[in-house]
């Protein structure tokens, strides 16, 4: 993206934070995130969000670089997260004749945030309610629980711009060159994927509206393909494998369960699986193996047996998918146990907690190594999920 313009009166005042190292405090972000911010130029000037505290001082000289020593009308607060919110007051206080855009929520929400008394200054919107700026019309499109009650996207209505809110984000950097897809998709599942009837209503909300760029709270305004991003978010919120092939996820303690998975995966490919994927739950960012849960149609779950249970990177990795609303796939599992076998049984109980997950009735039990007899198990393990 270009950046400085999003369109010629649309203007980029975001920050990249390359030095995050956790995102919320538990996603690990190699390539760091951005906080996106706009500013619409016109009769009234209008700000679209803050950025997060990290990076006020930058934020704040972006912002007033491009008013050029103009004072904003309006702030439009969409999602009042901290990393989004966090200069409200700041702002509020430098330009105290500015107006502050949300809904019920959201002033709600500003209150228990911030110690400022912004009587008399507040625009209460609704779902549906327009804001004439001049020759740009915002119509506020509510997205509650996109991942917030009160988020709300807005939609331009003179140059087709969608203000998505955390909606259509991504990890990493605007200066991160990276693909899009892998970030944004571990993005979604982590941060929105529990909420995927809420995506689905503001889609179908979203239907009739041409849209020329989407303008999210992080990561690139997409302005090209717009259709392949649409259809992701579409895929992603009905809860639809977006590639047919099979996830193995293990958790193994001294290598053996390891050795299990992965010839289980050479099997696969053996018998003409295309798309075989195997992670180390143990090792592999958890957010990045429920992303992975996600994407593919089928899984593997495999794990050794511990304290009459199974080895806890395979139990967190099953409550981090329960959380997050995992469903739809077909499962098999594989368990490894010296002297008595627990982690099949752990795991297909937590499994039962979560809705439309076929487990394949075939379950290979490995008694602390793998032998030629396994091989067999294996193979029949293989067809029954592939089949």
């Amino acid at each position: 993206m270009n950046n400085t313009f999003v369109t010629d009166s649309i203007k980029y005042i975001g920050v990249d934070d390359p030095d995050i190292d956790l995102f919320e405090s538990q996603y690990r972000v190699p390539n760091g995130v951005s906080y996106n911010s706009y500013l619409i130029m016109d009769e009234k000037i209008t700000v679209m969000d803050t950025a997060d505290k990290r990076k006020g001082d930058e934020w704040m000289a972006n912002l007033e670089a491009a008013l050029g020593g103009s004072a904003p009308h309006y702030l439009v607060v969409s999602h009042m997260e901290p990393d989004h919110a966090a200069n409200i007051a700041r702002l509020a206080e430098k330009y105290p004749s500015m107006q502050i855009v949300g809904n019920v929520k959201t002033f709600m929400m500003i209150d228990q945030f911030f110690d400022i008394d912004i009587e008399g200054r507040k625009v209460t919107v609704k779902d549906g309610d327009t804001l004439e700026l001049g020759s740009h019309t915002l119509k506020f499109v509510f997205a509650p629980m996109v991942h917030w009650p009160e988020v709300m996207m807005s939609y331009e209505t003179s140059e087709k711009i969608l203000f998505a809110a955390d909606g259509f984000g991504k990890f990493g950097t605007i200066a991160s060159d990276e693909p899009w897809e892998d970030e944004a998709r571990r993005y979604y599942f982590n941060i929105v994927g529990k909420y995927g009837v809420q995506v689905q209503a503001v889609l179908k909300k979203l239907a009739g509206a041409e849209v020329s760029a989407i303008c999210p709270l992080h990561g690139p305004v997409l302005n090209e393909d717009l259709g392949h991003y649409l259809g992701l978010y579409d895929t992603w919120s009905s809860y639809k494998p977006e590639t047919d092939g099979v996830f193995i996820a293990y958790a193994s303690i001294h290598g053996n369960t390891a050795k299990a998975a992965e010839r289980f995966a050479e099997i696969l490919r053996e018998k003409g699986a295309a798309n075989v994927k195997v992670s180390d739950a143990a090792r592999t960012d958890i957010s990045q193996c429920v992303s992975d849960a996600f994407r593919y149609s089928r899984i593997v779950f495999a794990a050794a047996s511990y304290d009459a249970g199974v080895f806890a990177p395979m139990h967190d990795l099953l409550s981090h998918l329960k959380s997050k609303g995992w469903k739809n796939r077909k499962a098999a599992l594989i368990e490894n146990g010296s002297w008595g076998p627990t982690a099949a049984k752990t795991m297909k109980g937590m499994l039962g907690e979560m809705k439309n997950i076929d487990i394949c009735e075939n379950t290979v039990t490995i008694r602390s190594a793998m032998k030629a007899a396994d091989e067999e198990k294996l193979a029949a393990l293989a067809d029954e999920l592939i089949k």
